[in-house]
């Protein structure tokens, strides 16, 4: 455990000084120190609960007194200042005396109180996938809440006002004496408003806001995907303590296209062909999102292969770059067949040697060689 240095010197006063030149001497290092003014600092914050320590003994007259005779070894027996963390210190030493002792570094006397953010709040816009990939401006709509217009955000009832908090005085904390040192609170009664409404305003129920439908226009760039977030700044709740507002949060969907699948930046379009077109080779048109093009079929091309038209597919998101069009074709392979179908392709099983189902026989065939096997036996 390191030595801790002398306490007067820590605080920079002589050992004769007055309790109001300790407490002044600790004012100035608590500010000088102080986490605020410091980010980030570790070094500003030993030296923040240095400062706190000594302050702990020599501000108090019955302390002091064991200090200046046996020094920290007469504190051991309860009296050794410990502070875990610097919110320890706040408690502590928040109001010194009646007095706050951050009152010029926050203003008003009063202990600062954290300004909270505003909640954000989610909505959900549904595209095609031609405006995903030209970009296109939507109109939203969603529920926040804003300033009550019946009681102008007050929360009380029109004709009334809120009331200063009684239990604090109007103060938002309460403080409670222990010797020397006091120690703040949130005040319980006002929550560290303070002020208490008697009289809520029967459209917002006393908290100052109603609920409210908000309607907005959101730009939506091009070559967005599906999941993406857009944000819009500002447009979320507002804050309960004056604080800035949340935002609003716009979640993309693209609605399936019946030709097409998103692979990222590409697209994929399945294909049927004809075995006469994979064999011989084709020329066919295949869609894209610009319009109809021509695809060369090479003979010979297995069902399942793929061929990439490049920048046809979709828009890189903020880049003038766009993915290909990858075409899958499949060969196609007919349920019902016309006479002349059937005969040619049985010559074709006939030269390429494959055995095939032999040709179907009508019932009244299959009558005829039953009666002409039963007689000839």
């Amino acid at each position: 455990m390191a030595e801790k240095r002398d306490f007067y010197e820590v605080l920079g006063v002589a050992r004769n000084a007055s309790q109001e030149e300790i407490s002044a001497a600790y004012r100035k290092l608590a500010l000088q120190y102080h986490p605020d003014r410091n980010p980030d600092d570790q070094d500003a914050v030993v030296r923040f609960k240095e400062a706190a320590e000594a302050f702990e003994v020599l501000g108090s007259a019955e302390k002091r007194s064991i200090y200046d005779r046996f020094g920290l070894a007469g504190l051991e027996g309860g009296g050794m200042p410990h502070f875990r963390d610097v919110s320890d210190i706040f408690q502590a030493f928040g109001d010194i005396l009646g007095g706050s002792l951050f009152g010029d570094f926050f203003g008003g006397g009063r202990s600062r109180r954290r300004v909270r953010r505003g909640a954000d709040i989610h909505t959900e816009v549904e595209l095609d996938l031609f405006e995903a990939a030209s970009g296109t401006s939507k109109v939203i709509r969603f529920a926040r809440h804003e300033r009550c217009e019946t009681c102008k955000g007050s929360g009380a009832q029109p004709g009334t006002q809120p009331e200063t908090c009684r239990y604090c005085g109007g103060r938002g904390r309460v403080v409670q004496s222990t010797g020397v040192f006091t120690l703040q609170s949130t005040c319980p009664s006002c929550r560290g408003e303070g002020c208490v409404v008697r009289h809520p305003c029967g459209d917002c129920r006393g908290s100052g806001y109603a609920q409210r439908k908000v309607t907005r226009k959101v730009d939506i760039p091009r070559g967005v995907d599906h999941g993406a977030r857009l944000r819009l700044g500002g447009e979320g709740e507002p804050s309960p303590d004056g604080g800035p507002p949340g935002d609003c949060y716009c979640l993309i969907r693209i609605a399936e296209h019946p030709l097409f699948h998103r692979d990222g930046k590409h697209l994929v379009c399945q294909v049927p062909i004809a075995y006469a077109q994979a064999a011989l080779g084709a020329t066919i048109d295949v869609p894209t999102l610009d319009g109809k093009e021509e695809l060369t079929i090479p003979p010979g091309t297995q069902s399942g292969e793929v061929f990439t038209l490049p920048g046809r597919g979709m828009p890189e998101l903020h880049s003038r770059h766009r993915g290909d069009l990858l075409v899958q074709v499949h060969v196609e392979v007919p349920k019902k067949l016309t006479a002349q179908h059937e005969e040619l392709l049985r010559q074709l099983a006939d030269v390429e040697n494959t055995h095939v189902s032999p040709k179907r026989k009508s019932f009244f065939e299959k009558l005829k060689e039953y009666f002409q096997s039963e007689e000839s036996s």
